[in-house]
């Protein structure tokens, strides 16, 4: 088991100092990873048996522009209403996100897509397995945060949905 204190005063070393990341990794298993970059700035430790907890490090995550081919950049295409107003569904797992079923697929979902409770959204990997992400709200879709292939934390947002669009 690790301890809290430790954890938080190593989030303390790294915002006082120069440092951008650290990353520890203990004989069971355990990684712990704390890093001020917007990309990655959460800790999050891994163990063999549980995906993942975080402790968030800094401000949230910046908003990613999608990969060449797929939805355009979420901050271009959002409407001017405040973010509040939209839902958010989240990673419920740390893995690999897959916003089509195959290599070259149309994606799931895209940027002004209508989408129901229950519709599939993505794949996020975990463990050689292929997790289906359904959609707990039913609205359009206002921004896809994260960008094909690209890894994702438990927690991390990964669409913004209109419940009234």
């Amino acid at each position: 088991m690790i301890d809290l204190r430790y954890v938080k005063k190593l989030i303390e070393m790294i915002d006082d100092s120069s440092v951008d990341s650290i990353e520890i990794s203990t004989e069971k298993g355990v990684k712990i990873r704390i890093a001020k970059n917007p990309a990655n700035n959460a800790a999050s430790m891994v163990g063999p048996f549980a995906h993942s907890a975080i402790v968030s490090a800094s401000a949230p995550p910046a908003v990613r522009a999608a990969a060449p081919g797929h939805a355009e950049p979420a901050a271009a295409a959002a409407p001017a209403r405040a973010h509040s107003t939209f839902l958010e569904v989240k990673s419920p797992m740390v893995g690999t996100y897959y916003g089509a079923p195959e290599p070259g697929a149309k994606p799931y979902v895209s940027i002004g897509d209508r989408v129901q409770k229950g519709q599939t959204l993505c794949i996020i990997e975990a463990m050689k397995i292929m997790n289906e992400i359904e959609s707990e709200y039913a609205g359009i879709v206002r921004e896809v945060l994260v960008s094909d292939a690209h890894p994702v934390e438990y927690g991390q947002v990964l669409f913004r949905i209109d419940p009234n669009g």
